[in-house]
Parts: structure tokens; C-alpha cells; sequence
């Protein structure tokens, strides 16, 4: 089996991610870091050095490259990774569960602002400006999102609330 995480930056793909392999026994894959490792560089030099446009057809490469495998795995993607190319509909069209890791506006607000530093796309940010700025890019994504197999709310749960969730919605 392979479980796909998708969501928007702070959802807690990785976290969740990496606590639903522990209890499926399944190895747990952040796709930043396979890249990375593959391309021996960080994504933050990938895009100073190549560009977007180059790391955007690495990420569906290595992408294609997962769900072609025979392995099973829970795959916690970027959150631009379904937006892009047609990443969304390889997803689909793959042997993978596609979960939705959705959490609203205000609890995504308040884990970014917590760590911005640590986000390039809101670093340079005012924490006043977060609020819109995921509102409208969450707006633009969610059309991606929305057509996973299963959409897992997780506002206010527990890590492992929302584990025990996603094992029950599991087929």
C-alpha cells in the first residue's frame, strides 16, 4: 500500500506522516528530503541555482519514480507538489491513497507565523499579512487538494487523533 499526504505548508503531512508509518509498520518518505537527497543539494539551492521550472520536473520525476515503485510507503508530498504539472492526476491514476490533510485558515496561520523563519515562501512576510496571503494561496490550491480519496479535517486533533482517524478511513 502506499498512503499519499498532501496538504498546505503546516498541516502536519510529515508529522502525521511519519506517525501513521509507525503504526502501519510502513516506511515513512518526505519527498523534499528524496529529493535533496537524489540531487545532493538543498531545495532552497536547487531553486537559487536551477531555478523553479527545474525543480518543479524533478519533483514530478522523482514523484513518478515512488509511485512506480513496488514499495509501500506513506509519502508526504510538498504542498505545491499537487498544483503542479499534472502531478495531481498521477497521484489519481497511481495504486495510492491519496489523503487531504486539511486544516483551516487560523490554525495555519498561527503554526506559520510560529515558524516563519523556517518557510522561504513567508519569511518575508508581516505576521499581519499571513492571514491573507494563506487565505488566497490556499484558495488557489484547495481545487488540487479536494480530489484526494480522502479528506482528513484536522484542525484541533491530536497527532494522535488524527492518526487513529486516517487508520479508520484507510480501505
Amino acid at each position: 500500500m502506499k498512503i499519499i499526504l498532501l496538504g498546505y505548508m503546516a498541516s502536519g503531512k510529515s508529522t502525521i506522516g511519519k506517525e501513521i508509518s509507525k503504526k502501519l509498520c510502513m516506511n515513512f518518505i518526505d519527498l523534499d528530503a528524496y529529493i535533496v537527497k537524489k540531487e545532493n543539494s538543498s531545495i532552497s539551492e536547487i531553486f537559487k541555482t536551477r531555478g523553479e521550472i527545474y525543480f518543479r520536473s524533478i519533483e514530478k520525476l522523482y514523484l513518478q519514480e515512488l509511485l512506480n515503485s513496488k514499495a509501500d510507503f506513506v509519502l508526504s508530498l510538498g504542498g505545491g507538489t499537487p498544483c503542479y504539472g499534472n502531478n495531481m492526476a498521477l497521484i489519481l491514476a497511481s495504486d495510492a491513497e491519496s489523503v487531504y490533510i486539511k486544516v483551516g485558515i487560523p490554525t495555519l496561520v498561527f503554526r506559520l507565523i510560529s515558524e516563519k523563519s523556517n518557510r522561504p515562501l513567508i519569511a518575508n512576510l508581516s505576521d499581519d499579512t499571513i492571514p491573507e496571503f494563506v487565505a488566497k494561496h490556499l484558495f488557489e490550491r484547495s481545487f488540487f487538494y479536494e480530489q484526494a480519496a480522502i479528506i482528513l479535517p484536522a484542525n484541533d486533533q491530536s497527532i494522535s487523533e488524527i492518526t487513529k482517524a486516517l487508520k479508520i478511513a484507510l480501505p
